[in-house]
């Protein structure tokens, strides 16, 4: 398949890629059973955990004496019980998650299989390349979904569960509700701490560099700020420093990983071109 390893045809390498994705979704479903069996107790123990005075990170600042102005205070007992609307939600919100946790599982395999699939048609220097950009991101997307479940969405949740706008009002959180927005931050947070990794594939394309980002940290700076604040809309100085520091730190070492000039040979355009070889 490489220069090094022999030759295929491109109908070869269309139906190796056809069993590398029968794989991958083979495991994948697999994966979806497996969840779908074990969602009562995963989400009772790890979803719903944000919702009650036992999460880990409300016992945690809990212990640190908050005074409720620069460091929130959550001494005060909390516990959020959510409502269901629609006849069907319980059962499809039952389905839906199996899938996305399956997804998580199974992220690492399907980096794996298209590994496998790519690495024969690399040449030796492209391979080195190509395993630490999948060995550096895979690991990035996980704990940036880490930091949404312990640390975005329960900030996030939990303010906005107990904000009044009017005494008149009362809270009644639904399950979709409650699931969608569990969902979208730690997604999200998974894809933001992939920033270093596609910071890196930009400046290989000549798009940035290190010196453009040096430029512009000033301004990144009020952006990430902005984005903190929109993220965990709490209004406390903690909250505020607690998600803007990650994001900074990302964006320093976007910096390091970043070319401070265009290279000459551009490995990810190698990649795209390795399965034409002959």
């Amino acid at each position: 398949m490489s220069g090094s390893e022999g030759k295929m045809t491109f109908w070869s390498h269309l139906e190796a890629l056809r069993w590398v994705l029968m794989r991958v979704v083979l495991v994948y479903f697999l994966l979806v059973a497996v969840c779908f069996a074990a969602m009562p107790h995963i989400f009772n123990s790890f979803i719903l955990g944000p919702t009650s005075s036992d999460f880990i990170l409300y016992q945690w600042l809990n212990g640190l004496h908050g005074d409720g102005v620069f460091f929130p205070d959550f001494s005060a007992e909390f516990k959020i019980n959510l409502i269901n609307v629609k006849l069907a939600s319980q059962f499809l919100t039952h389905i839906s998650t199996s899938f996305c946790l399956a997804f998580l599982l199974v992220f690492p395999y399907m980096i794996g299989e298209l590994w496998m699939f790519v690495r024969p048609g690399l040449y030796e220097n492209e391979r080195k390349s190509v395993f630490a950009l999948f060995a550096f991101g895979v690991p990035m997307f996980y704990l940036g979904c880490a930091v949404g479940y312990l640390i975005v969405f329960p900030f996030t949740f939990r303010f906005l569960a107990q904000y009044e706008l009017s005494s008149d009002i009362t809270n009644m959180i639904s399950l979709s509700s409650y699931i969608d927005n569990f969902l979208m931050l730690v997604f999200v947070m998974g894809v933001v701490f992939e920033l270093p990794f596609i910071t890196w594939i930009l400046s290989k394309l000549g798009v940035v560099t290190s010196d453009f980002l040096k430029k512009f940290r000033r301004q990144a700076v009020v952006v990430l700020l902005v984005l903190a604040a929109f993220i965990t809309p709490t209004g406390d100085p903690f909250t505020l420093t607690v998600v803007f520091a990650p994001l900074y730190l990302l964006y320093e070492l976007s910096i390091l990983l970043a070319y401070k000039k265009r290279e000459p040979q551009d490995d990810t355009a190698s990649i795209l071109s390795a399965l034409d070889r002959d």
